[in-house]
């Protein structure tokens, strides 16, 4: 019997106990704050209820599960108003009031499907709407503005302020999709092999179920998923591990003339630009190059030539520092960080490289795309040759 309680409980997962906190602290003052602004807006005289029971729910998915569909603000006040108007038209028009009752929750659940506004707390409005009493009867359909739209409203601003203010992205907008920064249709890298959210949408239309969190949310839980477990599987292959330490540095103030001859000369794709110190300031590209000399003639077909070396007019010349040209704070990593981690980071950013650093962002050494590659394909064939012995 124990275990079949025990079977029952919901699994929710690990929360934080500051998570506990601050989605209990946030229902507080969310109710506080829409109670008593009600009060000041109606004043005490009022008939009309101050606070409606329905909030309540309301407030448990806004401060708690805040990234939840069910949660946002067109779910919140669309769905509430919506059921209200649903409950106060069952009231009208069926005289038992409990088949009204279950007649408007029904039909409140099919309107919010519709409006795409499906708010669980919509159910308990429409029971709230059939069995308000005389109240109910005066307003009519202004029920569904005051109180229970002014109510949601209120609720919904406190939740707007309260859930930035301590760190959760609210409301969560709907991405606009994945562009491709080269202008090609081609997806980008990241989502050519794997799962995609077009595999999910079908899993997803298969079930036909509610799923009570955020398409794109549960898509970058299981893409960080698959990240954890390739790292688990990738072993303890780290930057450390695969990176070139002889790397060729030039000085913030070298000339752009100079920096080319050394890309051009020994085929790099990228310079870092340090200090006396080590200490990394930038990464020079062929790419910056190819975007400066844009910016100076628009005729990027001239790094081609020496006649770079010659200096460009328009304002652009090879006796500039790199420092002008060059991309400043770039992304970094440590000795320590698996070579898994770089897999979404070089991806993410579009990047070929990327620069290792001490904790004092000392330059320790470069990983390129080619080192990666080379490493997970050597760690492929020795896991292979593992399972094969």
């Amino acid at each position: 019997m124990t275990r079949l309680l025990v079977r029952l409980l919901p699994d929710l997962g690990h929360i934080s106990a500051f998570e506990q906190m601050r989605a209990s602290i946030g229902a507080l003052i969310g109710i506080a704050v829409t109670g008593f602004a009600t009060l000041l807006l109606l004043g005490a005289d009022t008939a009309i209820p101050l606070l409606v029971a329905p909030m309540g729910a309301s407030a448990v998915l806004l401060f708690a599960v805040p990234s939840s569909p069910l949660a946002q603000p067109w779910s919140i006040i669309g769905g509430n108003v919506s059921a209200a108007v649903v409950g106060i038209g069952c009231r009208m028009l069926i005289p038992d009031p409990l088949l009204a009752a279950a007649v408007a929750v029904c039909l409140a659940i099919a309107l919010m499907f519709v409006l795409r506004c499906l708010h669980p707390p919509g159910g308990a409005v429409a029971v709230t709407a059939v069995l308000a009493g005389p109240i109910a009867d005066t307003l009519g359909f202004g029920f569904a503005v005051v109180p229970i739209g002014l109510n949601s409203a209120l609720l919904l601003a406190v939740a707007l302020g309260y859930n930035r203010l301590t760190g959760h992205r609210y409301p969560r907008l709907r991405p606009s999709g994945n562009v491709n920064p080269h202008g090609t249709r081609d997806p980008l890298p990241r989502d050519r092999t794997g799962f995609t959210l077009d595999d999910l949408d079908i899993v997803l239309e298969r079930r036909g179920k509610v799923v009570d969190i955020d398409r794109n949310d549960l898509m970058e839980i299981l893409t960080t998923a698959e990240h954890e477990a390739y790292r688990r599987r990738s072993g303890d292959l780290t930057c450390g591990d695969v990176m070139s330490r002889d790397v060729v540095t030039v000085s913030p103030t070298t000339t752009i003339g100079e920096a080319w001859a050394i890309i051009r000369d020994r085929d790099f794709s990228v310079l870092p630009v340090t200090t006396d110190d080590r200490k990394l300031v930038a990464l020079l590209t062929r790419e910056n190059f190819v975007d400066a000399v844009g910016k100076g003639l628009g005729r990027p077909s001239l790094l081609a030539d020496k006649r770079l070396e010659r200096g460009l007019d328009k304002g652009f010349s090879t006796r500039m520092p790199v420092e002008r040209i060059a991309s400043k704070a770039p992304l970094t990593a440590m000795t320590t960080t698996s070579i898994a981690e770089l897999v979404p980071i070089l991806s993410k950013a579009g990047l070929h490289h990327i620069a290792v650093v001490d904790e004092a962002t000392r330059l320790i050494g470069l990983v390129t795309q080619t080192d990666l590659v080379m490493a997970l394909f050597k760690g492929n064939v020795g896991s292979m040759n593992k399972r094969a012995d």
